[in-house]
């Protein structure tokens, strides 16, 4: 609400106290020559800055004659430059009441004090004398006709609230100091948050933000401890992790000697935004994301998407009085493993004031923001907006009272299974400061089913833990959902959208690339329960078969099926990061019918796929075979439709290395 208030100050800035409306130069309202003579001292005490004599001069002024209009402008003009926004409403319902023609931008600061009251219905007819009135200020008809839009609003969304319940999180996150901006793993067991703290005693000893993190056991957050590898003596805030929790995104501030707390943590401008890595349960030191990302201005608020891809950030302008503009960018990371250049998010997002607090959901398809510019309650609201068919984001929606009040809303995280909300708040019954809650979010507000896949990756011939790159594509749409990559436990974790089917494709120099399709169809998220993929890595070696199981034909059929594709072109690739190696394309069938017809069958099967690989350029064809098998070499015995189904398959043999 601070913001709301400048806005309003841009046109109160006490004009009226040397204002004579629409009167003839230097007369008044008033014929009482003691208010006038109140008044005009008055003037003089506020010209040198001495506001207390100035007030209760023009207090006289008023008690002299209360329909003195201009006394009472000027006086709820003070009272609103000086952020006493109540008091100031019945000195301006009382220049109204006298004359409402005089000072006819009275209207507009009354609807403004009523906005920020939450007196809605109130605020209404205010704006609405502005923008029938014709001559007045351009720029204040159009702040008057936004702010008529957040008085019908929040006129409407009082009478029809939002089922909404906070509970604070607990002892284990919030203490008397300050916590905000929380962060959350997709299996809804890591909670990572900012604490605002001071350092030394005395209300006058310095503070400085630094991040926590807290476990959950038995469905209770223990207490939080700092993160000292990435924490420093300056500030470190906003925090946002993979889908895995194995990266970190964060904002940190240069201080006045021109780094962010320690000489080796160097930035581009006021605030830039750095990562870190988890490797052996230990955070690396943090890392500048770079001037791509970074610039001269303030960058902050990070939220990373939990495919792997995208980086939502705010960005403003700095200024002398402060930061300017800010609105939500988004950069995507290129095939080169580097951010593409940010782009400005559509005025379905941003508009032309505020907007902060960014968090993609790990559906990546619902974005959570607050802004001050879409019509809301007055100030910052918290809204989302779904991505469409094309890949824009559809229009902002706001999640309504009293999720939103007249106050400003941020920092909202959304959890994985799209249940539970979590946000900062300053209310009765906290542990002091900000502290955060959560609360059950509406229906209407929640992000699209998701469930999360746990997976192992491992060397199939020793059994031990590998590193490896691990891609999900969604077999319908052929398109790249998500990219992984398993640590050194050979553990990965991501986010997928229930309700389709997926093909997995692992990849490991020196390995087999991996291959497998799974189906989420008709799954219920169960973060209790994940889906488990178990993933052994063949090393290369002559005479290793490994099976393509995501190449699809129709029944008697060898024409390859559209959604064959995208296992091709990992084919592809593989054999370009092996260019020694010599393989050879099997095609296989089950008992039923003609052994004959079953090994053109399977012959036509492999030449397909050998055509495909070999039409695309960069792979020589004398390094690849192809051979049809028939019946002769089944997997299961053909004795049931499951394990027929398992004997009709194309396979990757290698020949050499």
């Amino acid at each position: 609400m601070k913001s709301f208030i400048i806005i309003l100050l841009n046109f109160v800035t006490y004009s009226l106290v040397f204002s004579q409306g629409s009167l003839p130069p230097g007369t008044y309202t008033s014929t009482n020559k003691k208010a006038i003579k109140y008044f005009e001292e008055s003037k003089k005490m506020f010209q040198i800055r001495k506001d207390t004599e100035a007030e209760k001069l023009i207090k006289k002024a008023i008690e002299e004659d209360p329909q003195f209009i201009e006394a009472n402008s000027a006086y709820a003009d003070f009272l609103m430059g000086n952020n006493r926004v109540k008091e100031a409403i019945p000195f301006y319902e009382k220049a109204i009441q006298i004359n409402p023609k005089i000072f006819i931008d009275n209207n507009f600061y009354l609807g403004g004090a009523y906005l920020h009251e939450a007196l809605y219905e109130k605020a209404i007819p205010c704006f609405e004398i502005i923008l029938k009135t014709e001559r007045i200020n351009p720029n204040l008809k159009d702040d008057a006709s936004r702010f008529l839009k957040n008085a019908k609003f929040g006129a409407f969304a009082i009478k029809n609230p939002s089922p909404f319940k906070p509970v604070n999180v607990g002892e284990g996150i919030n203490t008397r100091e300050y916590e905000y901006f929380p962060a959350l793993t997709a299996d809804g067991n890591t909670f990572l948050f900012t604490r605002n703290i001071r350092e030394g005693e005395g209300v006058d000893a310095p503070r400085q933000e630094d991040f926590y993190v807290s476990k959950k056991v038995n469905n209770v957050w223990q207490t939080a401890n700092p993160i000292t590898s990435v924490n420093t003596i300056g500030n470190e805030g906003a925090p946002s992790l993979s889908a895995d929790g194995e990266i970190m995104f964060f904002a940190s501030c240069m201080e006045m000697t021109g780094d962010y707390g320690s000489s080796d943590r160097k930035g581009y401008g006021s605030c830039d935004i750095f990562y870190a890595q988890k490797i052996n349960d230990k955070w690396t030191k943090p890392r500048n994301a770079g001037s791509t990302i970074n610039s001269k201005n303030w960058e902050t608020q990070p939220s990373f998407s939990s495919d792997g891809k995208t980086l939502y950030f705010v960005r403003g302008i700095v200024a002398r009085d402060g930061i300017k503009n800010p609105d939500i960018y988004s950069s995507t990371i290129g095939d080169d493993g580097k951010f593409t250049e940010p782009i400005k998010l559509s005025d379905n997002i941003n508009t032309p004031q505020g907007e902060e607090s960014v968090f993609i959901h790990p559906d990546n398809q619902t974005l959570y923001f607050s802004s001050e510019g879409h019509p809301g309650m007055g100030g910052l609201d918290i809204f989302m907006s779904k991505k469409q068919a094309d890949g824009s984001w559809g229009k902002a929606t706001n999640l309504g009272y009293p999720i939103n009040t007249f106050n400003d809303e941020n920092s909202l995280l959304v959890d994985a299974n799209g249940k539970l909300a979590y946000f900062a708040s300053e209310r009765e019954g906290g542990f002091g400061g900000l502290d955060i809650y959560q609360f059950e979010l509406p229906d209407a507000y929640r992000p699209e089913k998701i469930t999360y896949v746990k997976g192992h990756t491992f060397n199939a011939k020793t059994k031990d833990n590998l590193e490896a790159i691990i891609d999900l594509v969604d077999l319908e749409t052929q398109q790249s959902v998500t990219s992984a990559y398993s640590n050194s436990a050979g553990e990965f974790l991501v986010t997928l959208t229930s309700n389709h089917n997926y093909l997995v494709n692992v990849s490991k120099p020196g390995f087999l690339f991996y291959s497998d399709n799974f189906s989420l169809k008709d799954k219920v998220a169960d973060y209790s329960k994940p889906y488990k993929l178990e993933i052994p890595l063949q090393p290369i070696d002559t005479g290793f078969t490994i099976e393509l199981k995501n190449v699809f034909f129709d029944v008697n059929k060898w024409d390859l099926k559209p959604e064959s594709k995208a296992e091709l072109e990992k084919v592809i690739a593989f054999l370009k990061l092996n260019p020694n190696l010599k393989i050879e394309f099997g095609g296989h069938t089950d008992n039923s019918g003609d052994k004959v017809f079953n090994k053109t069958l399977s012959t036509n099967r492999a030449k397909a796929v050998f055509d495909y690989v070999t039409s695309k350029g960069g792979i020589v064809a004398t390094r690849i075979a192809f051979k049809g098998y028939g019946d002769t070499k089944p997997k299961a015995p053909n004795d049931t439709p499951e394990n027929k189904a398992k004997n009709r398959r194309t396979e990757l043999k290698v020949l050499g290395k």
